[in-house]
């Protein structure tokens, strides 16, 4: 049975400049737990991210935001060559609760998988970060694709890739196995905030922007380090802030900034 796509349009997308699509891409939410709530999100225009698909424990059902044509923003210099789903789930979550709390999801997502597969000639292959990273045409997580993809860790070491792929009717793997990394710990102390909030229409360029702009680009997000909190800074502020489930306002108040230090990074 085909799966419903239900159109939840986002403005967040671009052309891919001529690029060919060679890898279907699985990422996890990281705070939306709907196809709804997320494409309420991507819909919104100064978020400035988006995906292809959605998928949640709805049977059968996907959220569609962008069509494969066109490119979405989600995995940086990935994205020109890249079909995308978002999980509405954690890359915390174990094994046992992907199989047993949200079959219905992983289900999602193997139809999704498959359906793609056969539309754009791309095997229901697992690539390794390698041939994800080179010239590899197949399906892999976000985290396979490194820094050249925004160094992310999801969809977690407890994600079933392999079970996924054999319910959409692919290949494991083609070579040896790469387990995924574990997501660092973080670590030292919070410093404190010397301000209520800062963002780019107040207080965007006292010294704590600077602090905040370096521990975001230790936690390996794109980031330049300039003491000015502009719409760079916004982007990415709003962007983790959708995936550690804050408000997404782009400010970055005690919430905000205490997550930087302490939430584990995916």
């Amino acid at each position: 049975m085909a799966l419903k796509r239900v159109w939840i349009p986002s403005p967040n997308y671009s052309s891919r400049g001529g690029a060919g699509i060679r890898l279907i891409v699985l990422h996890t939410a990281e705070g939306a737990r709907t196809i709804e709530s997320l494409g309420s999100f991507f819909g919104n225009s100064s978020a400035q991210v988006s995906s292809h698909t959605g998928a949640d424990d709805k049977q059968n059902t996907v959220g569609e935001y962008v069509k494969r044509g066109n490119k979405a923003w989600t995995s940086a210099n990935a994205n020109p060559v890249a079909v995308q789903i978002e999980l509405c789930g954690f890359a915390a979550w174990t094994k046992s609760q992907w199989q047993n709390e949200h079959r219905n999801m992983l289900d999602n997502c193997a139809k999704w998988i498959a359906e793609e597969s056969k539309a754009l000639g791309i095997p229901i292959k697992r690539l390794s970060p390698s041939e994800a990273q080179g010239s590899g045409r197949g399906v892999c997580q976000h985290v396979d694709l490194g820094a050249w993809g925004g160094s992310h860790h999801d969809c977690g070491p407890g994600f079933p890739m392999d079970e996924v792929l054999k319910m959409a009717g692919g290949t494991i793997t083609s070579g040896p196995s790469q387990p995924s990394p574990k997501p660092p710990a973080p670590s030292g102390p919070v410093p404190p905030l010397h301000v209520d909030y800062f963002g780019k229409s107040h207080n965007s360029q006292v010294p704590d922007v600077r602090t905040w702009q370096q521990k975001m680009k230790s936690r390996g997000w794109s980031i330049g380090v300039d003491q000015i909190f502009g719409p760079e800074s916004e982007k990415i502020c709003r962007q983790f802030q959708s995936e550690k489930g804050l408000s997404v306002d782009g400010l970055v108040g005690k919430q905000t900034w205490n997550a930087t230090w302490t939430s584990p990074v995916t």
